[in-house]
């Protein structure tokens, strides 16, 4: 009896479990997120579902937005290689047909190789700035209003940039995964001896380690009620678990246009209270 060849597999059958319907499989390979032969290894198994995760928060964000004639706009501050600009365009802004993501990144190489990378793929409404956080605010490159604000683990200050930027751009919402805050820390070094005549909360950054750790929650929490004070809701939230990243707080800012006083007020209580008060003006001039 003679046998049947054995049905060819698609593409699609081949694929990771972890891969979304309708990726673009050329696109994962090209981040290196998948290897020639479709496969994932363990650390691009963790990228890529972080990434799918922080998309799924975004998602919702686009789908809530207003319809307009020219479609959402998306910045990403400290974009790297785009990885997470680029899967937002590939499941959303590409069968939508209309909107623009911007891509903000310092690193010039990063810079040109997505430009050439979305130029391969057909990605032509996504636009790429080789500037600062903070100078992107002043670039006639980026429009007057934008809708969505990310940032995916925009070192120290950057996230406050993206902040300010958000507020300037009077962004709808702004998704935020901070990085490394050494600002604050810093700044309660400078003081810890007198600090710790003050008030018995300087034991709480007497050890470098402390300092370090309390620092980066000081930081998100002063965060949090700046946008509060500004006319934001916000939801704190992990965005995966802790066994894949350290740096896993997720803030959520949704413009609500109700701006609370009292968020403003305990800010600068807080900032008192721990000897910080000179970061008012330079991180939180709105208040």
């Amino acid at each position: 009896m003679k046998k049947r060849n054995a049905p060819i597999a698609s593409p699609s059958d081949t694929l990771p479990p972890e891969v979304r319907p309708g990726q673009s499989v050329e696109l994962l390979k090209q981040l290196h997120i998948l290897t020639r032969d479709g496969k994932l290894n363990q650390d691009s198994r963790r990228k890529l579902k972080q990434v799918y995760h922080l998309f799924q928060f975004i998602e919702k964000l686009l789908l809530e937005l207003p319809a307009s004639d020219t479609g959402p706009t998306l910045a990403d501050h400290g974009a790297g290689k785009s990885y997470l600009g680029f899967i937002i365009y590939d499941l959303f802004f590409k069968a939508l047909g209309q909107g623009t993501i911007y891509g903000i990144e310092t690193r010039s190489e990063l810079v040109e190789s997505s430009k050439a990378l979305a130029e391969r793929l057909g990605f032509e409404r996504m636009r790429f700035l080789n500037v600062s956080v903070a100078e992107s605010t002043q670039s006639s490159e980026l429009p007057e209003q934008i809708d969505v604000v990310t940032a995916l683990h925009a070192c120290d200050t950057a996230t406050d940039d993206a902040i300010a930027f958000g507020l300037q751009k009077k962004a709808k919402y702004m998704v935020l995964v901070p990085c490394c805050q050494a600002e604050l820390a810093r700044a309660l070094n400078q003081n810890k001896a007198l600090n710790l005549q003050r008030t018995p909360l300087a034991e709480l950054w007497r050890h470098p380690l402390h300092t370090r750790e309390v620092g980066s929650q000081l930081t998100n929490v002063l965060r949090c009620l700046y946008l509060e004070s500004q006319g934001y809701s916000v939801t704190v939230t992990e965005l995966v678990g802790w066994e894949h990243s350290m740096k896993n707080e997720l803030i959520l800012a949704k413009y609500t246009g109700q701006k609370k006083r009292s968020a403003g007020e305990r800010l600068q209580a807080l900032l008192q209270e721990f000897g910080i008060e000179d970061l008012m003006g330079s991180r939180y001039p709105q208040i």
